[in-house]
């Protein structure tokens, strides 16, 4: 399924949704980041991607995606479920007891479009890469896309990662980073300042690009123009600018959301800001 820019806006309003009343359900989760990063994520699965949701774990001939920051689980499992890889109405186990649809991606579950297991936080451009390597040895032409968390990049071992693929010349790679400047214990510049991302990653080796991560127009352009970056010998590093709680007025830009779930007066609040545009589950 492919979209125009209007119905992505549209999708991505009702994956909105759908992150809202999964966390509301179970009293538990992280709505912050995932409604942050909706509409990268709805861009990457319904216009960019090359992929198939009767999922094949190998991935031969697709294009891969890997969540590194695996607490934003409810974005990633609204929009595979829209995208069609398991039936929308599963989305209401979200963290409840023996569902597939933990509070962290988990590959045990056999859950349709999960990959790898994740959450411990700092992994994912490691796996990534790995992925990366395997379609340049078989062949394989299709890309590998990740997502990080910006606090996430404190963990040391991401800096591994990104020394590795610019000297390995992984360029069938596109990550991206959410740079919403906010983690679990406040601002990131107050926790542990990561100063200027952009000149780490070029002084590693990589191309960097910069991205409005809450402007659908801007985040297809971006992905699009990354794609178009790559095979030229350096992995694709987007930073891109969000905020956190985007789309709900009194979650935006506030490390509060990181965790915490709506009561029922929030979540009616919320959702009259939010069109229902395909059907809450």
């Amino acid at each position: 399924m492919t979209l125009e820019i209007s119905d992505l806006k549209r999708m991505a309003s009702q994956v909105r949704r759908d992150i809202l009343r999964m966390v509301y359900d179970c009293q538990s989760g992280h709505p912050g980041g995932s409604l942050g990063c909706t509409d990268y994520l709805v861009a990457l699965y319904f216009k960019i991607m090359k992929h198939d949701p009767s999922f094949n774990m190998n991935g031969v001939g697709e294009d891969l995606f890997f969540l590194s920051n695996g607490h934003i689980s409810p974005v990633f499992y609204s929009t595979l479920a829209r995208a069609g890889y398991f039936d929308i109405a599963e989305l209401k186990t979200f963290r409840k007891l023996n569902s597939r649809l933990q509070g962290h991606p988990t590959t045990h579950e056999h859950l349709p479009g999960i990959r790898i297991a994740s959450g411990s936080l700092g992994q994912g451009m490691s796996v990534a890469i790995g992925a990366a390597l395997a379609k340049k040895m078989n062949n394989d032409n299709s890309l590998v896309f990740t997502l990080h968390g910006d606090g996430e990049l404190q963990e040391g071992q991401n800096w591994e990662a990104a020394m590795f693929a610019p000297h390995n010349k992984v360029d069938n790679l596109i990550c991206a980073i959410d740079v919403n400047g906010q983690q679990i214990d406040g601002p990131t510049d107050k926790i542990l300042n990561l100063l200027s991302l952009e000149a780490k990653f070029l002084a590693f080796g990589w191309e960097v690009m910069h991205a409005e991560g809450n402007d659908m127009e801007k985040i297809v352009a971006a992905l699009e123009e990354a794609k178009s970056k790559t095979g030229n010998g350096k992995p694709i590093m987007i930073l891109m600018k969000t905020e956190m709680g985007k789309g709900v007025d009194f979650m935006e830009g506030s490390h509060k959301w990181h965790g915490i779930a709506p009561n029922e007066q929030q979540l009616a609040d919320a959702f009259t800001q939010l069109e229902e545009t395909y059907g809450d589950y």
